[in-house]
């Protein structure tokens, strides 16, 4: 069965482009436009890997990750940081960050090491 990715994100473009670039590779793919929709896809769809933007209206990506932590449930789901800001802002456990503009096959290659 194909390994599931959340990408977190209020660009449609970086959506649409990741979206692209996971299904091209065999993921299967969902989205969210906001931390809070992130929340409730995580919870429907339970995927094997996030990608999580930092600066997105409403909540930041951090209290996002916070909530996520918080949840028996979904706090070992790892989480890819992609984002045009420096830094990983207190997402300390991150598998990696990603700055924007990202180089899709250093992206592929945290994908594939951390889910397969």
């Amino acid at each position: 069965m194909a390994k599931k990715i959340l990408i977190i994100d209020d660009d449609p473009v970086v959506v649409k482009y990741l979206s692209s670039l996971f299904q091209d590779n065999g993921y299967e793919t969902c989205s969210a436009g906001s931390s809070s929709e992130g929340l409730e896809v995580v919870r429907s769809q339970k995927p094997d890997l996030i990608t999580l933007d930092l600066q997105m209206p409403g909540e930041w990506g951090p209290r996002f990750y916070r909530k996520l932590r918080r949840d028996k449930q979904l706090r070992n789901i790892p989480v890819l940081v992609i984002s045009g800001i420096d830094g990983d802002h207190a997402i300390k456990d991150a598998v990696a960050f990603v700055a924007k503009p990202f180089d899709p096959d250093k992206v592929l290659g945290i994908v594939k090491r951390t889910i397969g």
